[in-house]
């Protein structure tokens, strides 16, 4: 019996080892201010900066989501018509400082931007999905970024790419849930 509970062991060891090894994930991930019920938060543009058309919107869009469902009430996005896309003549810094402009306008204590690097599926054989993803934090009311999380993941070849940069989002976003 005992080489049997051996040999489950080394399987066991091998299986969690390949699971690893699937799904790898990087994160660096800064201590968060304390946020209130109270406070307002508005979601900037998160900026593509990938071959992937939309896929800032698409991080935006979770991103909005899981704040709201850690209990961020009334989080609010910045009116998608003022959004633009640089093949379209947009600056990311004219964007960037409209989009302050507005939040500012709002009366939100916080505004959370961001930018995606990666969002696709790895050429090859396998093609698992990978995503990489950066958020910040900005008071409004100094302008500094209060707090910032950066991070990268890969999935199984059966996953999709929206699921893995939800995973990813949903850690990056933990530490601005309500405490």
């Amino acid at each position: 019996m005992t080489i049997m509970k051996q040999n489950r062991f080394v399987i066991w060891a091998g299986v969690l080892s390949l699971a690893m090894l699937g799904s790898c994930s990087t994160t660096d991930v800064g201590h968060a201010p304390a946020l209130s019920k109270d406070e307002r938060l508005v979601m900037l543009p998160i900026a593509n900066q990938t071959e992937t058309p939309g896929a800032g919107e698409r991080a935006q869009s979770i991103a909005q989501s899981i704040l709201l469902q850690q209990g961020l009430e009334g989080v609010q996005r910045y009116p998608a018509d003022h959004v633009g896309d640089a093949v379209m003549g947009y600056s990311p810094t004219q964007t960037r400082s409209e989009a302050l402009e507005w939040a500012r306008g709002t009366g939100a204590a916080y505004a959370l931007t961001g930018s995606v690097q990666e969002w696709r599926y790895k050429v090859g054989v396998d093609g698992e999905p990978v995503v990489g993803l950066t958020f910040d934090l900005i008071d409004l009311g100094s302008g500094a970024t209060v707090w910032s999380a950066t991070g990268s993941r890969s999935g199984w070849s059966r996953s999709s790419v929206t699921g893995v940069g939800h995973a990813l989002m949903r850690e990056l976003l933990a530490p601005l849930a309500l405490r």
